[in-house]
């Protein structure tokens, strides 16, 4: 099997095989804890308008959006699994919009897509080997050391090499924009995100992304994948 690795929406245009898209911090690690929390599916849009029309119209729908790494006005939930997990999502459908995920899913031009991060990083291989793909491309969401390492991680449980994540994730701990998000002074970023987002392999299923009109389903799926 061919492991390609791509970075952003250019990079995702060009995806080609079986595509896993990364966004560790922090819009597929919410999906995730969205997931396990009850919730039915996330839908993936690529603008905040986009979000509010859709939600409009889907009954008992949360939104979840930033932009720029920002909160929305007049949306309660700005991209972090730590409000995702107090909040009550049994039996609804979240809704996301995101700077970096949610545009570079939009951007894959292929219909074998899968949404990760850290959380379900080891499903999401074992998804994507039972396809037994001739080409996987792992594409970092940003250009940020969090989804290389992911990426990275992913790797090394494909090639049999037991990943030191903690060696993965030293560029981005010794980062100024770390230290920044530890402080809690960014807006809609509470701290304990990092702790909740940069923990490997706590559920046990992938996130493939199924393409409806005018958004992207994701669903927790385990087993084949």
């Amino acid at each position: 099997m061919n492991i390609v690795h791509a970075t952003g929406i250019d990079g995702a245009r060009h995806a080609r095989g079986v595509v896993v898209v990364i966004d560790v911090l922090r819009a597929f690690t919410v999906s995730a804890y969205a997931l396990t929390g009850g919730a039915r599916e996330c839908r993936l849009v690529q603008t905040v308008a986009e979000a509010r029309a859709l939600a409009e119209k889907t009954p008992g729908s949360v939104i979840c959006a930033e932009e720029d790494g920002l909160p929305v006005e007049g949306i309660a939930i700005s991209n972090s699994p730590t409000r995702i997990r107090a909040t009550d999502l049994m039996d609804r459908i979240l809704i996301q919009r995101s700077t970096a995920g949610t545009q570079a899913v939009a951007a894959v031009e292929g219909d074998d897509i899968f949404a990760a991060s850290l959380v379900v990083a080891r499903a999401t291989v074992q998804a994507c080997l039972l396809r037994k793909p001739e080409t996987l491309t792992l594409v970092a969401s940003a250009d940020y050391p969090e989804d290389h390492a992911c990426a990275q991680y992913m790797e090394a449980i494909i090639e049999g090499s037991p990943p030191d994540l903690e060696q993965l994730l030293a560029p981005l701990r010794e980062s100024e924009r770390y230290h920044r998000l530890m402080s809690g002074v960014w807006p809609g970023f509470p701290p304990t995100d990092l702790e909740l987002a940069l923990q490997a392999d706590l559920f046990d299923f992938a996130m493939p992304a199924a393409r409806q009109t005018g958004y992207l389903r994701l669903t927790a799926v385990r087993g084949a994948g």
